[in-house]
């Protein structure tokens, strides 16, 4: 199972990747991807939304459950993954690439340091 050295975790499965121009990506892992199954849709908070750590920004239908999606820090949503829409399975094929959920302003990149390193997150899913 792959878990990218480059990100950043939460405990409830986002992965978050800091751009380093105070913007950040933010998406599902694929553990996350892989215990929903087949994803059928994809709702995110529209461009602007503000939102603080572990508010939901949107949600994840799959076959079988729809799963909330958890901000893992404060910020501002500026782009979203509109190709999501038409083709949620992007997400189930290349959650770390294609499958990017939002791209958001960071309110404080000091709280990317608080979130799980990929060899902490490997530990929780284990």
């Amino acid at each position: 199972m792959s878990v990218p050295s480059d990100l950043k975790y939460t405990r409830e499965h986002e992965w978050i990747k800091d751009n380093g121009d105070g913007t950040a990506t933010i998406g599902i892992t694929e553990f996350a991807q892989g215990e929903l199954g087949d994803i059928v849709f994809v709702e995110l908070e529209e461009e602007g939304f503000e939102f603080s750590a572990d508010d939901t920004f949107g949600t994840v239908e799959a076959v079988k459950t729809v799963s909330e999606l958890y901000a893992p820090v404060d910020g501002e949503i500026s782009e979203i993954n509109e190709e999501l829409e038409d083709n949620p399975e992007i997400v189930n094929e290349d959650p770390y690439g294609k499958g990017w959920m939002v791209k958001i302003k960071l309110s404080d990149t000091s709280q990317l340091e608080s979130l799980l390193s990929a060899d902490q997150y490997k530990e929780i899913i284990a």
